[in-house]
């Protein structure tokens, strides 16, 4: 059985509800390099930068980058519909919330990472221009992408921008700015086949 190694609010849920709408079972360990479970080591073994999510297959093979699991999944399991028939710009989608909406996450969350003797006031101004940007590229996806989203049968892209843009004020930020790209994300999270999972990490408030 697959094993998906992640934790609660992080990137394994997207990859958690493309596992259920694939109709294929696996093993959740909850493991993160911030959180000291039991599962952790094993992750480190998995994958080098303690990254989640990190499947691995059934046949040993270590699939990391929420992404490319995403459309692995998409290509592996083609009657599950997590990528179109014509997948060019659902992948093109995938690519752009991995490369610059997940990209700038990591800056926001751990800024030290990306500074060299970084102070608390440093720190901040990089959260906070970082946050700026990654609003903007928000924006940009919901202009560039927001007819290829599906809320009736999410699919991979649906399901990446649902949890991705859970972080950072994202949510918040396209409410206000873009409603009609938010009304998607909420409708994709209500669907019953993964509404339980989106539940389980951001649990009504």
């Amino acid at each position: 059985m697959p094993t998906l190694y992640g934790t609660k609010g992080s990137g394994s849920a997207a990859v958690e509800a493309a596992m259920r709408l694939a109709g294929q079972p696996f093993q959740l360990v909850d493991a993160a390099s911030w959180l000291p479970t039991p599962g952790l080591e094993k992750l480190k073994a998995a994958n080098r930068l303690v990254q989640v999510p990190t499947l691995v297959q059934d046949d040993g093979t270590v699939m990391t980058e929420s992404a490319a699991i995403l459309i692995s999944l998409g290509l592996r399991y083609p009657q599950s519909g997590l990528l179109p028939r014509d997948p060019a710009q659902a992948i093109r989608g995938l690519v752009y919330i991995a490369a610059n909406c997940y990209a700038a996450i990591g800056v926001i969350d751990f800024p030290a990472r990306f500074c060299a003797g970084c102070d608390d006031a440093t720190a901040e101004r990089m959260r906070a221009g970082t946050t700026s940007r990654l609003h903007e590229y928000w924006r940009i996806f919901a202009d560039e992408f927001g007819a290829q989203m599906n809320a009736e049968r999410p699919g991979a892209l649906d399901l990446f921008a649902a949890v991705v843009s859970r972080w950072s004020g994202a949510r918040a930020h396209l409410a206000a700015e873009r409603p009609a790209l938010h009304a998607v994300l909420e409708r994709v999270e209500a669907d019953p086949r993964v509404a339980d999972i989106f539940r389980r990490h951001w649990p009504p408030k």
